[in-house]
């Protein structure tokens, strides 16, 4: 489970055999100026960058994990782990003593991935949760990636600088709470702008050992996964602009780089 060390407000955090499949929902809530709600069926994995994803060979076109899609798209798992790691230190946060960096993360399903959110756990080798790299994609083909220090609670703030929605613009500030544990995994990211809640993201599911069983039995109930999280997320903005909710100017193309 996820604890605070007493008397020392360290946080620590007992994993669960890794790789697993984190099944569950993704639910979105846009508060102003119009509502909209929508809740789906989910399914991410959790990993450890230090080990790939070892399946059957006739498993790889439904679950494939390529460092490339991430970050400043690295060629290897080891350097996509040395890009999470200077995203801390970027912001401030120490990572000496970090031996472990695991990801929620999207496989890719025939070829196909879009994540619109990856949290990076980063752990010490007792389970210490030095800070999490919470990297957003959009619609476009940009990136960027915030690095945050959760407290005791899992709770963390930082400010938006990123565009992801063309209906909201660069400012407000995210409010993010993180949990993982050995059953289940979530991060909830609420979007304050000058003190009104506007959009409310949650992402949640229980882990299930990454066997070939639950793969095969996961994938059948939920199948073309990727390809439904893309083509949701444009039929969710097209039913917003047909509302007439307006469309923020898109400021250039980020492309997080990260050296």
């Amino acid at each position: 489970m996820t604890e605070t060390l007493p008397g020392t407000g360290v946080v620590s955090v007992e994993l669960p055999t890794l790789p697993s499949l984190v099944v569950g929902r993704v639910h979105h809530v846009r508060h102003t100026p119009l509502r909209r709600t929508f809740t789906n069926r989910h399914y991410q994995w959790l990993l450890d960058l230090d080990e790939p994803l070892d399946l059957p060979r006739w498993l790889g076109p439904v679950a494939s994990f390529r460092p490339e899609d991430h970050l400043s798209g690295p060629a290897t798992l080891p350097e996509l782990k040395a890009n999470v790691l200077r995203c801390l230190e970027r912001d401030g946060i120490p990572t000496e003593g970090v031996t472990r960096v695991v990801a929620l993360t999207h496989a890719r399903v025939l070829g196909h991935v879009f994540d619109p959110m990856t949290a990076y756990w980063c752990l010490t080798a007792s389970g210490e949760l030095r800070g999490v790299v919470v990297e957003v994609h959009n619609t476009y083909g940009g990136r960027h990636a915030y690095a945050v220090r959760p407290d005791a609670r899992g709770a963390a703030s930082v400010g938006k600088d990123f565009y992801v929605s063309p209906f909201n613009d660069t400012t407000g500030e995210y409010a993010i709470r993180f949990h993982l544990d050995a059953e289940r995994v979530s991060v909830a990211i609420r979007l304050h702008r000058e003190g009104e809640l506007v959009f409310t993201a949650v992402v949640d599911g229980e882990l299930v050992p990454g066997t070939p069983r639950a793969v095969v039995a996961t994938v059948a109930r939920h199948p073309f996964m990727t390809q439904q999280v893309s083509a949701l997320i444009r039929m969710h903005g097209i039913r917003l602009w047909a509302r007439r909710l307006p469309v923020q100017r898109r400021p250039a193309e980020s492309l997080e780089t990260v050296r």
